[in-house]
C-alpha cells in the first residue's frame, strides 16, 4: 500500500548527531569522540557544575517549587538575568530592548528568523562561511525564499579570520535590511574571532550599509572563562545609538545545562512603544510552538544569575572549564610538534574556545575515523572538550599517521 508520505524527499540524518550515534556504537577501547559540542571532564565525563549541583538542592528543598506553567515570556527573574548578563547593567534596563525566554539558544535563533522574515522581510540573510550547521536549516525554515549568502570567514590558506574578504563581500553584495549573522565569540566551527579593532569596523559597517546584525551567543564566559570579554563585541554594538540588533543567548553551554534547553531572544529597538509590539509578537510565536518555555533550567540559572555568593562560584566553574579546554589545546599543539608532524599548527592556539578547525582534510577525516576510532567531523572541526591527557598523544600521533600517509593531502607548510 502507498503512503501518502512516500513522495516526500530523501531525508538525511543530521551530520553531527549522526556522528555522535557511531561513536556511540563502537566498542573500539581506543575510540575518542571529538565531535560533540559539550564539555567532558578529564575523566571524559559529563560534569555538572558544582554550582548546579548545590542550586538543584536548594530547589529540592524548597517547597514552594512546582511545576506551573510560566508565562508565555518566561522566568522573569531568569530573564532580568540574563538581559543584565549579555546587555551590561545599563541597557539591561533600556525599555528599548525586549526580551523572551526561548527553547536553547536554537529555538533563540528560530524566533529571531521568524520575527525578522515577518517585520524585516530581507532579501538575504548572510552566514559566515562556514558557520554553526543549523543555522541555515533554521532559517530555509523560517522563510526558504529568503537568500541564504556566505561571507568569507575562514581562509584555509593561512587558517586565519578573512576579515577583508568578510568586509569586501558585503559591501559589494549586501542590501540594506538584510540580515548578517555573528557569532559573538568562540566562533563555531572554526574557533576564530575578530580582534576588537575589526569588531569596532563591522559595526559600522553594519551600521552604514543598513544591516540587521543578529548575534549568536553561546559561549559567554565559557570561551574565555572571562564573562566581559566574551561579551565585547555585542557590548560594542550596543553603543552605536540607534542601532537595532538582535542576540540569541543561550546557557547550554556556560551551565552545562545541554538537556534543559535553557536561552533568551533579545532585540534592540528604538524606543520602548516598539519594543513593547515586538514582545506581543514574540509572545504569539511562542504562543504557537510550545505556549511557554521550560521551568527548571531557567530557574537554575535564575537562582546563580541574581545571587551574589552563587554568581561567584557559577565564575569559578566558569574558569574551570575554559582553562580545561585551553590546556588540552596547547596539549595537542605540543604533541604534534613534538612529532614533527607535517604542516604548522600554530593557528590551533590562536584559536579559543571548544571548537577548533585543526587543519585536516576531509579524506584525513575519514581515515581517523575507520583506522584510528577517532571521531570528528568531516570539515576538520574538533571539539576539544573531547581530549584528556590520557588520549591527547594517541589523537596527535594519529593525526600524525594520517598527515603523513596522504602525504599528497598533506596540510601545506
Amino acid at each position: 500500500m502507498t503512503s501518502i508520505f512516500s513522495s516526500l524527499p530523501i531525508a538525511h540524518e543530521d551530520d553531527a548527531f549522526g556522528l555522535i550515534r557511531l561513536a556511540k556504537a563502537d566498542t573500539h577501547p581506543s575510540k575518542t569522540s571529538l565531535n560533540a559540542g559539550v564539555y567532558r571532564d578529564e575523566e571524559g565525563n559529563p560534569w555538572v557544575l558544582p554550582v548546579v549541583k548545590e542550586v538543584k538542592n536548594i530547589l529540592h528543598a524548597d517547597p514552594t517549587v512546582n511545576h506551573e506553567y510560566l508565562p508565555i515570556r518566561g522566568n522573569a527573574r531568569f530573564l532580568t538575568g540574563a538581559r543584565k548578563l549579555v546587555l551590561g547593567a545599563a541597557e539591561a534596563l533600556n525599555p528599548a530592548v525586549v526580551s523572551i525566554q526561548t527553547v536553547a539558544g536554537t529555538g533563540a535563533n528560530h524566533m529571531a528568523a521568524i520575527l525578522l522574515v515577518h517585520a524585516l522581510q530581507p532579501k538575504s540573510v548572510w552566514f559566515s562561511n562556514p558557520t554553526w550547521l543549523n543555522h541555515a536549516s533554521i532559517w530555509e525554515k523560517a522563510d526558504k525564499n529568503i537568500n541564504q549568502k556566505w561571507y568569507p570567514y575562514y581562509n584555509p590558506a593561512d587558517r586565519r579570520f578573512d576579515f577583508r574578504g568578510m568586509v569586501k563581500t558585503l559591501e559589494e553584495e549586501s542590501q540594506p535590511g538584510d540580515v548578517v549573522v555573528l557569532h559573538a565569540c568562540a566562533h563555531n566551527p572554526t574557533g576564530l574571532d575578530p580582534t576588537r579593532d575589526q569588531w569596532k569596523a563591522i559595526a559600522d559597517l553594519c551600521i552604514r550599509l543598513k544591516l540587521f546584525p543578529l548575534f549568536d551567543s553561546a559561549y559567554q564566559g565559557f570561551a574565555s572563562g572571562d564573562l566581559e570579554r566574551d561579551s565585547w563585541a555585542i557590548k560594542h554594538f550596543l553603543g552605536e545609538d540607534g542601532l537595532e540588533l538582535g542576540i540569541a543567548q543561550s546557557f547550554s553551554k556556560n551551565f552545562g545545562l545541554y538537556a534543559e534547553r535553557v536561552g533568551a531572544l533579545h532585540i534592540r529597538t528604538t524606543s520602548a512603544d516598539v519594543a513593547s509590539n515586538v514582545g506581543i509578537l514574540l509572545q504569539q510565536v511562542s504562543r504557537s510552538e510550545f505556549s511557554t518555555p521550560p521551568a527548571y533550567g531557567a530557574t537554575i540559572v535564575a537562582t546563580v544569575l541574581n545571587d551574589d555568593a552563587l554568581f561567584a562560584k557559577w565564575q569559578l566553574d566558569l574558569k574551570t572549564m575554559s582553562s580545561r579546554i585551553a590546556q588540552m589545546r596547547q596539549g595537542l599543539y605540543d604533541e604534534l610538534i613534538r612529532l614533527k608532524t607535517p604542516g604548522k599548527w600554530d593557528h590551533i592556539l590562536t584559536q579559543i574556545g571548544m571548537f577548533s578547525y585543526i587543519g585536516v582534510t576531509a579524506a584525513q577525516a575519514i581515515l581517523l575515523k575507520e583506522q584510528y576510532h577517532i571521531y570528528l567531523l568531516t570539515t576538520g572541526r574538533v571539539a576539544l572538550t573531547g581530549l584528556t591527557w590520557e588520549n591527547v598523544g594517541y589523537v596527535a600521533s594519529s593525526i600524525d599517521a594520517v598527515v603523513r600517509q596522504t602525504a599528497t593531502e598533506a596540510i601545506p607548510s
